[in-house]
């Protein structure tokens, strides 16, 4: 009797071993399948940048706009300034434009600027290119050069900067070239518009922005007296707020900080 209970018993711990082997094997599939579950829907989510990714691709997005924007968008048709309130002896500031008379080629980086000094410091810096345009204000009073050199970084284009002199007034009777800081060639074009320009620099600037060294230089139009700045801080003023006015927006257009990149949509997605 006793041994046939033992025989009976053995299949049903049999049968309970096989239960709770398979219910084992259940539990680690479906712990497999979850694993696997979420592993692809880690891949399917959109990828997440770290703080020095993104960092890296807004400083590649800002250091490729010279490329992806056209030269118009670069260099508007028009640009806004201002003259301050206390040149004009009132309380409100005046509201002025500039008009874009020419785009040049795009240049070489030696062959855009003047003097060995700031031909030098792009060089070292690694310039690529320079973009320059030319414009003169509504009364075609004054006339200037904005140029811009590409930089491979912004701590190349702030080095280079700092290489370049400090502006200076050109001497008002000074004949032929004016001796001004190096910095940007003005813009020489032929045709009718070449009588607007005086190729004689009354002022000279450069500062950086992003990966941008942004340069430019000022003068009275041809048909104006030269009236030296230095005794004049009306004209000083005007035609230093036209020619910054002008430079500050087109750095403004190619440095300006992008919004942080998240997928989808950004490079690297």
């Amino acid at each position: 009797m006793t041994a046939d209970l033992q025989a009976r018993g053995v299949p049903r711990r049999r049968a309970r071993g096989r239960r709770a082997a398979a219910l084992i094997a259940l539990v680690l599939g479906l712990g497999g399948f979850g694993v696997s579950a979420a592993g692809l829907a880690v891949q399917l989510l959109p990828r997440q940048f770290t703080a020095g990714q993104q960092r890296q691709i807004m400083a590649w997005e800002v250091a490729s706009r010279w490329r992806l924007l056209t030269a118009g968008q670069i260099f508007p048709r028009v640009v806004g300034y201002q003259l301050a309130a206390q040149v004009l002896e009132g309380t409100a500031p005046l509201n002025l434009r500039a008009l874009r008379v020419a785009i040049a080629p795009q240049s070489g980086c030696a062959a855009a600027v003047t003097g060995a000094a700031a031909a030098s410091a792009l060089r070292r810096g690694g310039c690529e290119a320079i973009l320059r345009a030319t414009y003169v204000d509504a009364t075609t009073s004054y006339v200037m050069t904005v140029g811009v050199a590409v930089l491979p970084t912004a701590s190349a284009a702030a080095a280079a900067d700092a290489s370049l002199a400090a502006p200076r007034l050109a001497v008002a009777h000074a004949l032929g070239p004016a001796r001004l800081a190096p910095g940007v060639g003005a813009v020489r074009f032929r045709g009718a518009a070449a009588a607007l320009y005086d190729y004689t620099r009354q002022l000279s600037a450069s500062f950086s922005q992003g990966p941008y060294l942004v340069m430019y230089a000022a003068g009275y139009v041809g048909r104006r007296p030269r009236v030296q700045l230095s005794t004049d801080r009306y004209a000083d003023e005007e035609m230093t707020s036209m020619a910054r006015g002008v430079a500050q927006s087109v750095a403004d257009r190619l440095a300006a900080e992008p919004a942080p990149p998240r997928c989808p949509g950004a490079p690297g997605c």
